[in-house]
Formats: structure tokens, sequence, C-alpha cells
């Protein structure tokens, strides 16, 4: 009998894009396992969030193909976007709206019904610890709380797929705390999670499945413990983006007193 073989929830081929003269992402090919909880990482201007905008319909690439769940971002945009959540680093929100007002307004833009929009909202607040805060304005929301308020509106509609760009990015700790629990929570029910970072610890903490982007191409994908090997990924992650050894060492001016 031959083993079936699950369908990725994100396959991406042959993806471009370029600003002038500067290449952001360069051919990235990649599949992204359904129901995984899914790290992308790279060095600062590797091409993470510019591959994540093109994965998510936000921006359009030059060149390629990125399927989710079979259907094209391009070509059939509208069945691509009901079936994921998006929380982007700075996200731009109707400032005008209380946090409530905010999910109900997004939950009857995807065409939930009215009651099921606010009972799944409210039940949102209240996970993220957000309902002492509800009737208050998103323009006066903290960083954390702002990250809390757009997680909860990428998961009204309960996505299959929840991209993350960067969500801890500026988080409290007891704000992360909660963030944490909530994905861990999602990605357990069967959905896929992908998120960007470049903080190692927090991808090996969270993730089983890690992609490493470098100058817009993957240079390696696979479970946590095959991209890792024997040692930690901050460790694995220096030596696949080629970080030199030597780094630093011609600043021997710099402490000590010297002048």
């Amino acid at each position: 009998m031959e083993a079936t073989t699950t369908p990725p929830a994100v396959s991406i081929r042959d993806l471009w894009k370029r600003f002038g003269a500067q290449t952001a992402v360069a051919g990235l090919n990649l599949d992204l396992p359904a129901g995984s909880f899914i790290g992308l990482v790279g060095p600062n201007g590797a091409g993470k969030t510019t591959t994540l905008s093109m994965v998510t319909g936000l921006l359009r690439p030059d060149q390629g193909t990125v399927l989710v769940h079979g259907a094209d971002v391009w070509q059939d945009p509208v069945a691509v976007k009901s079936r994921i959540g998006i929380l982007p680093e700075g996200l731009r929100m109707f400032e005008r709206l209380s946090g409530r007002e905010l999910l109900q307004y997004n939950g009857r833009l995807r065409g939930l019904p009215g009651p099921e929009t606010d009972r799944r909202a409210e039940e949102l607040l209240a996970v993220l610890d957000l309902t002492g805060s509800a009737d208050k304005l998103v323009a006066d929301y903290s960083t954390g709380m702002r990250k809390k308020i757009g997680l909860a509106a990428a998961l009204l509609h309960n996505p299959d797929v929840l991209f993350l760009d960067e969500p801890f990015e500026g988080v409290d700790p007891v704000s992360a705390q909660t963030i944490r629990g909530v994905l861990t929570r999602y990605a357990a029910s069967g959905s896929t999670v992908v998120f960007s970072s470049h903080v190692m610890e927090l991808v090996e903490s969270l993730c089983d499945w890690v992609a490493v982007v470098n100058a817009g191409r993957v240079v390696a994908a696979g479970p946590l413990d095959q991209v890792r090997g024997e040692t930690s990924l901050h460790q694995a992650f220096l030596g696949l983006v080629g970080v030199r050894e030597d780094d630093g060492q011609a600043l021997g001016w710099l402490g000590g007193g010297h002048r």
C-alpha cells in the first residue's frame, strides 16, 4: 500500500521581487507543510517580510506562483484570502474604532453573521486579556495591545493558515505569553502557523518546522531537529547565513578605558 502525502499548506515556486537595482527575493522555492508551526527565519534584509507580503497577496511578485491549499494567490485572491489570516509588521488599523468595534467590523466585512461575529469577538477579547480595554480606541492602545487586537482580527474568521510577521516585536512579556498561548492552541487544532522572526530562541521554543532565508533564497528548510542538527538553532543559523568568526575583531580600540 502506497503512503499518502499530505499536500502542502503553501507552495511557493520561483518567486522574484526586485526594487530597482536591489533584488529582495531571488527565485525562492518552498513548500510549507499543513498543520505545522513554521518559523521563517533570516537576518535583517533577508527577504522575509517581502516574501510574506507576496505570499499573502499584499505585494505583487515580479515572477512566480504561490498556492495556498491549491488556490493561486494572484489568480483566485478571494478564495485564498477567505482561508488565511494575516498580522503584518506595522499593521495599519482603523484607529478611531474601539477594539470591540474593530472586530465587529472585520467579522461583518468577511461575511460572518452578526451574532456569530459578536460571540467570537467577545471570546477573543477575553482570551487575549483585552476585555477591559475593548471600548478604548485602538489609537490609544499600547504596542502589545495593538498586536493582540491585530491577532484577534486575523483569527476571527477561523483561517486555515495564519501568517505573522514579527508578532512579538516590541511586545511586553505578559502580552507575549498570552499571544504564545493562543498561537499554540491554534496550531494544536491542526491549522498552520507561519511566522517570521530573527530571534532564534523564540522560534526554537515554538516551531516544529523551520525555513532559513538569506539574500532572498531558502538556504535550509525542514523539521526543526533536521535543520539545527546536533547544535542549537542559533548556531546552525549562523553557519547557514555565513557569519564570519572575526566580526568585531578590528575594533581593538573599543572599551578598556583607551582613548
